[in-house]
């Protein structure tokens, strides 16, 4: 794979994390304009979570089917127009179309996400560097730009239609870049490498039925690490700016500048964080992120003030960076059905985004959006408790949890 196809993939995640960000930070805006109570918008964000959902859940079969290539296409596509959508229709005081603009949104990034997961995970088998985390830190980098261009934009107190239409050309052009230059790996290179591996697999001790039931409890492990970081990244992008307004009776722009500091944060760890893996093993960085982001959603739900919320949210974004990547990474590296069980992992990982908006709104709706949050805390300590799944699948590490 050349250097401007694999921009492509990184081109696309940008535009998504961008995306998000742009609504995120004009949220408290658009729910002031909407005149939703926090239940009523975690109902309007449940057209975010619906169509990602249906993008996630059929996104599988149409890999096998039809190549990585057309989901990353149309996952550049329909958030441009449900953009737009967002954007007309939020000042015009249109609940349901505000929610068919997320449903846009939210169908083509789950359709982008499963089908740029997969090609990363291939592209790293087959050059043997990190590539998923690189992925997902293009998102990050996407959410931090979106971020300071939201809080800009909410500090000049910009109408939301200005806003969200500059973000939407912009988000247009990342989406062209990626379509003139897309180009997956062949499958015939990866199929290659599969033989070869499966040849040497063949020679172990170890059964096949020992090895598929192995198999099977590890990648629903691995799929319990997925929801619990994607559950608590998604807290953060839904809630934080909304808790910061409500919870802590910040300014909007302070809500936006905390979910900023959220994202940087997340964008130095996946920067930084690839040297600490190869020295240390997936597994327990794994279990270090759901140490760390629990602290970070910790102080969020007993802060006292919107300062100690902001150095918490930063905290909580810098431990979870790298868990939902390196999580990709662990289902991807099977030697012979890495496509398949990736496509699993990050559908079981993107549930959160279908439980989270409404779960988090009903509670916050009735104890508050800072209790609301041990919600997140709780799913980050079953992932600390289940780490040791992200294991390499090929090393020896693996044999030694099955008979011999």
């Amino acid at each position: 794979m050349t250097r401007h196809p694999r921009g492509a993939l990184f081109a696309t995640s940008t535009m998504t994390g961008f995306g998000i960000a742009t609504w995120v930070t004009r949220t408290p805006a658009i729910r002031d304009e909407l005149g939703a109570s926090i239940e009523a918008m975690g109902l309007v964000l449940l057209g975010l979570s619906i169509g990602s959902m249906i993008g996630i859940l059929g996104a599988g079969a149409l890999v096998r089917r039809l190549g990585t290539r057309p989901l990353i296409l149309l996952g550049g596509a329909l958030p441009v127009v449900g953009m737009v959508l967002v954007a007309l229709l939020a000042p015009a005081q249109v609940p349901a179309g505000v929610w068919a603009g997320l449903f846009l949104i939210g169908f083509g990034s789950g359709v982008a996400e499963i089908g740029l997961n997969v090609e990363a995970a291939a592209v790293e088998r087959h050059i043997g560097r990190p590539v998923v985390p690189v992925l997902h830190a293009c998102f990050s980098l996407g959410t931090v730009v979106g971020g300071v261009v939201g809080i800009a934009m909410t500090a000049a107190r910009a109408p939301v239609v200005v806003h969200l239409l500059v973000g939407a050309a912009v988000m247009a052009a990342l989406a062209a870049f990626a379509a003139l230059n897309l180009q997956p790996m062949p499958r015939a290179a990866a199929k290659t490498d599969v033989a070869d591996t499966a040849d040497a697999a063949s020679t172990s001790r170890v059964t096949t039925a020992t090895r598929r039931s192995v198999i099977t409890v590890q990648l629903a492990l691995i799929a319990v690490i997925t929801l619990a970081m994607a559950f608590a990244e998604g807290a953060a992008s839904d809630w934080l700016p909304l808790l910061m307004t409500t919870d802590h009776d910040a300014p909007e722009a302070v809500g936006s500048l905390v979910f900023t500091g959220f994202a940087l944060a997340m964008l130095i760890g996946r920067s930084a964080g690839t040297p600490l893996v190869t020295r240390l093993g997936r597994a327990p960085v794994v279990r270090l992120c759901a140490a760390v982001g629990g602290i970070g959603v910790l102080l969020v739900v007993v802060s006292p003030s919107p300062v100690v919320t902001a150095i918490a949210a930063a905290v909580w974004g810098l431990g979870i960076a790298l868990g939902f990547p390196l999580a990709i990474s662990a289902a991807g590296d099977h030697p012979t059905d890495g496509d398949r069980r990736v496509s699993v992992v990050a559908t079981a990982g993107y549930i959160a985004f279908l439980v989270g908006p409404p779960l988090l709104g009903f509670v916050g709706e009735h104890l508050g959006l800072q209790a609301a949050m041990l919600v997140p805390l709780v799913l980050l300590v079953a992932a600390f408790l289940v780490a040791p799944a992200a294991r390499d699948c090929r090393d020896a590490d693996v044999r030694r949890t099955v008979p011999t």
